[in-house]
């Protein structure tokens, strides 16, 4: 039973900065690109940002500049630095990881619960 728990959500006004946990546990073999997707209220989910195995990063364009994604593979974590936050950056974010449990030989992906991040004007 692999599963990937969120934490680092919270209130905060525009222009702050929240720093954002995900933390996989489990019978995990091996962890290959882990991610950051957010749903606002009223919209569709959509991706923020990734960071592969080797730490390459990707990042959806509306946060360039602004958010870091990064991970510690000896705590099976990937984090989401996020600064100059918008009040329509105002959703759940939900963390992702492509993770081969053991005894499987593929990767399947997992999702976290999702933690609710607010921007107030």
């Amino acid at each position: 039973q692999v599963q990937l728990v969120e934490s680092g959500g919270g209130l905060v006004q525009a222009g702050g900065s929240l720093r954002l946990s995900c933390a996989a546990s489990g019978s995990i073999f091996s962890i290959h690109a882990m991610g950051w997707y957010r749903q606002a209220p009223g919209k569709q989910r959509e991706w923020v940002a990734t960071i592969t195995s080797g730490g390459t990063t990707s990042y959806t364009d509306a946060v360039k500049g602004r958010f870091t994604i990064s991970r510690d593979n000896a705590k099976n974590t990937v984090y989401l630095q996020m600064n100059s936050l918008k009040p329509e950056e105002t959703a759940i974010y939900y963390c992702n990881a492509d993770i081969v449990p053991f005894g499987y030989g593929r990767s399947i992906a997992y999702w976290g619960q999702g933690t609710q991040v607010t921007v107030s004007s």
